[in-house]
C-alpha cells in the first residue's frame, strides 16, 4: 500500500463523518458566561449518526466515580452511539445516588436519540463528594440535544472544561484504500495528571471502521506511549477516562490485525493523542516549563520508567526547573530514592545537549550556568544515562510554581 500523509485539520471531534456535537451551561458551574464561553460551560453531548464500535481505558485509582463505573460495564458491549459528560462536579464518592444519577443521564440521552441505553456513555469531571443537581443536567441534556451540530466540537471541547485555560482539540486525515479517514478528538486536563492508563478525560472517534476488540488493543498500545508518559502533579483523579468509537462512515474496509492499513491508523491514532497529551502538559495548572525527561542505559524498561517518574514527580526537581536553577543534585537524590539498581559513580546528566554530570560528579559552574540558559525556554530535555543496560523510558512533566498553589488551594472556594 502506498503511504498516505497524514494531514492535520480543522474540526476536532466534529471533523469525523457522522459526528454532531454540543456545549451548553446547565448550571453545574456558578454562573452562565457573560465574556468568556470558557467560563460557564458546564456539560457537553457528542452523537454518532450510526452505531460505532468503541474502545476505552480508565483510571487505576481504586476510588471510582460513577460514571467510570458505569462506562466500565459499558465498555463490555463494545458499542457506542453517543457521550453525555459534564464539568464542575466529578459525581465521586456520592455513593448508590451517585450511581442512579449517572443512569439517569445516561437514560435521558439515549431516549432523545432513540439508541439503546447500552451504546450511550457519561463522564464527569470537577469537584469530588458533592451530588450534581441533576434536574438541572436532564434539562441541560435537552438543551444540548437541541443545539447538536456538526461545528458544536469546540463548545463540547470548552464544556468538559475545570482549571483548563483552553480548550484541547485536534484532527487529522488520510487516505485508507483511497478513500479520506478522518481522527478526532478533544480532551480536558490541567491538574491531578499522573501516568496511569487514562489521566483526564478524552473522547476519540474516527469514521473508519474496525472491531471492538481491535480499537481496544491499538487504544491501549496508543495511551501506554502518550497518556501515560505524563505527569503534572502525581496524584491520579477518580475520574479518569478515554474513549475512543469508530462508526465506520468512511466506507473503507474494515481494517484487520497485521495490515498496512492498521498501521497507518495507529500512526493517525498516535499523532492525535501525542498532540492532545502535549496540549495537556502545556496547560498544566501553573506550568510555565515542559519538560521531556528521558532514562537510557537502564537494566530494564520498568527501572527505567520509575527512575523517570521519580525524578519528574520530584517536587524539588520541579520547583529547580520553575527557578531555572539546574540543580542536578536533586536529580541524583530522585533517582537513588526510586529503589531502582544502578552505580551512581556510572551516572550522566544533560539538560538539552548540555552535560553537567559525568561519572556521578557535577561538571562544574561553567557547565551549570550554560545549563540553566537552556532552562529560560518553555520546553526542554532532561536526559540520563545510567549506563546499566539498553533500556529507556521517557515521562513529560512541567515544573512547579507558586500558581499551582493557588489553583488548587482556592479550588472549592
Amino acid at each position: 500500500m502506498k503511504q498516505s500523509t497524514i494531514r492535520d485539520i480543522a474540526g476536532g471531534i466534529t471533523a469525523i463523518k457522522g459526528v454532531r456535537a454540543a456545549g451548553v451551561y446547565c448550571g453545574i458551574k456558578r454562573a452562565k458566561p457573560v465574556l468568556s464561553p470558557a467560563e460557564g460551560l458546564d456539560l457537553a453531548l457528542i452523537v454518532s449518526d450510526r452505531p460505532a464500535t468503541v474502545a476505552g481505558v480508565t483510571t487505576n485509582n481504586r476510588t471510582k466515580a460513577a460514571p467510570v463505573l458505569l462506562c466500565e460495564r459499558q465498555l463490555k458491549g463494545g458499542r457506542f452511539s453517543a457521550l453525555v459528560a459534564n464539568s464542575g462536579n466529578a459525581n465521586a464518592c456520592t455513593g448508590p445516588q451517585g450511581a442512579r444519577d449517572a443512569v439517569q443521564m445516561r437514560d435521558r440521552l439515549a431516549r432523545l436519540i432513540d439508541r439503546p441505553a447500552g451504546e450511550v456513555f457519561v463522564a464527569s469531571t470537577g469537584v469530588i463528594g458533592k451530588r450534581l443537581p441533576l434536574p438541572k443536567v436532564l434539562s441541560g441534556i435537552r438543551e444540548g440535544y437541541g443545539c447538536l451540530s456538526v461545528t458544536g466540537g469546540q463548545e463540547a471541547a470548552r464544556a468538559i472544561m475545570t482549571t483548563d485555560t483552553s480548550p484541547k482539540e485536534a484532527a487529522v486525515s488520510f487516505e485508507l484504500d483511497g478513500k479520506s479517514v478522518v481522527i478526532g478528538g478533544i480532551a480536558k486536563g490541567s491538574g491531578m495528571i499522573a501516568p496511569n492508563l487514562a489521566t483526564m478525560l478524552c473522547f476519540v472517534g474516527t469514521d473508519a471502521g474496525i472491531s471492538s476488540p481491535l480499537l481496544r488493543r491499538v487504544l491501549r498500545r496508543t495511551v501506554g506511549d502518550t497518556f501515560n508518559t505524563m505527569t503534572v502533579d502525581g496524584c491520579m483523579s477518580t475520574n479518569d477516562t478515554v474513549l475512543l468509537f469508530a462508526n465506520g462512515m468512511s466506507d473503507t474496509p474494515s481494517l484487520k490485525a497485521g495490515t498496512p492499513q492498521l498501521a497507518l491508523f495507529e500512526e493517525a491514532l498516535f499523532q492525535i493523542l501525542s498532540r492532545l497529551a502535549r496540549m495537556i502538559m502545556k496547560d498544566g495548572e501553573g506550568a510555565t516549563k515542559l519538560v521531556r525527561v528521558e532514562v537510557k542505559g537502564s537494566r530494564t524498561t520498568r527501572d527505567a520508567k520509575v527512575a523517570a517518574r521519580a525524578v519528574a514527580d520530584s517536587a524539588l526537581v520541579k520547583t529547580a526547573f520553575f527557578g531555572e536553577d539546574c540543580n542536578w543534585g536533586r536529580i541524583m537524590a530522585a533517582i537513588g530514592a526510586s529503589g531502582i539498581r544502578f552505580d551512581p559513580s556510572r551516572v550522566e546528566i544533560a539538560l538539552d545537549t548540555i552535560p553537567v554530570v559525568r561519572q556521578g560528579v557535577g561538571l562544574g559552574a561553567a557547565a551549570e550556568r550554560q545549563a540553566a540558559v537552556r532552562m529560560r525556554r518553555s520546553e526542554f530535555d532532561l536526559t540520563i544515562h545510567l549506563h546499566e543496560g539498553t533500556a529507556e523510558a521517557v515521562v513529560l512533566t512541567t515544573d512547579l510554581s507558586e500558581a499551582y498553589v493557588r489553583i488548587n488551594a482556592g479550588y472549592r472556594s
